[in-house]
C-alpha cells in the first residue's frame, strides 16, 4: 500500500485565499449549496464550489503518468469513483485507446454535464454502494473524493474499492501534516467531511482493508 502522488502539482498551481474564504461569504450557507453538488457547486460562483469546472486538457498529464505506473493496456477495465464531469476518464481513454471505461458519482448535475464522450459510461450512486460485481475492474481510481464522505460510509467505500477491483487501485484524499494546513483545510473545505493526518488516514485505510496506493492533496 505505497504512497503515490499523481496530483499535488496540478493541485498547487490554483491560487486560493484562504482568509476570504471565510471572511468574504457566509461559510456555513455556502457548504450548505456545495453539499448539494448541483450546478452552484461545480459551474456556480466560486465562494460555493469550482466556479465553473471545465475541459481543459489538465488531467492529461495525470492520465498518461497513471497509464504508464498502472501499465494499463487496451481492454482493461477502468472505473473512477466521484468521477465528477468525466474529465480524468476522458484522458485515460485518450492516453490507452480500447480502454473500457466506467465512472461514478453523486452528482447528477456532473454526469448531465460530463464530457460527451463519456457521458454513456457513468453512472449516478454512492461510493459506499458500487453497483458492480467483485473484481469487475482492471484498475480502480478515486481523486479527492472519499474525503467527503461521514466515517460509517467512508469505512463502507474503501472496502468497496477492494471489492470490484482486481488490479491495481488508487485514491486521493485531503489530509493536513501541521497546523497551518490544518486551518488552511478547515478555511476552504466545503464539502469535506473527514479531516485527518496522514497516519490517521494511513490507519484507516488498514483497518477497512484497503490494501490499493493512495496520495494525500495539502492546503500549504
Amino acid at each position: 500500500m505505497p504512497y503515490l502522488d499523481f496530483v499535488q502539482d496540478l493541485h498547487r498551481r490554483t491560487a486560493r485565499d484562504y482568509i476570504g474564504r471565510v471572511t468574504a461569504h457566509d461559510k456555513a450557507e455556502c457548504a450548505a449549496l456545495a453539499g448539494r453538488f448541483g450546478e452552484e457547486y461545480w459551474d456556480g460562483p466560486r465562494h460555493l464550489g469550482y466556479g465553473g469546472y471545465r475541459y481543459d486538457g489538465r488531467w492529461r498529464p495525470v492520465a498518461d503518468r497513471m497509464a504508464a505506473h498502472y501499465g494499463l493496456k487496451a481492454g482493461d477495465r477502468v472505473l473512477d469513483v466521484g468521477c465528477g464531469k468525466g474529465f480524468l476518464l476522458y484522458e485515460l481513454a485518450q492516453a490507452v485507446p480500447g480502454l473500457e471505461i466506467a465512472g461514478l458519482d453523486i452528482s447528477g448535475y456532473a454526469i448531465a454535464h460530463a464530457k460527451e464522450e463519456v457521458r454513456p459510461h457513468l453512472v449516478q450512486g454512492t461510493a459506499s454502494d458500487l453497483p458492480w460485481p467483485d473484481r469487475s475492474f482492471d484498475f480502480v481510481v478515486s481523486l479527492t473524493a472519499l474525503h467527503n464522505l461521514f466515517l460509517p460510509d467512508l469505512w463502507r467505500a474503501l472496502g468497496e474499492l477492494e471489492r470490484v477491483a482486481k488490479g491495481g487501485r488508487y485514491l486521493s484524499v485531503e489530509a493536513y501534516r501541521d497546523e497551518k494546513e490544518k486551518a488552511n483545510l478547515l478555511y476552504w473545505q466545503l464539502t469535506c467531511r473527514a479531516f485527518h493526518t496522514p497516519a490517521e488516514w494511513e490507519w484507516l485505510f488498514a483497518k477497512a482493508g484497503y490494501t490499493g496506493d493512495f496520495g494525500f492533496i495539502y492546503f500549504e
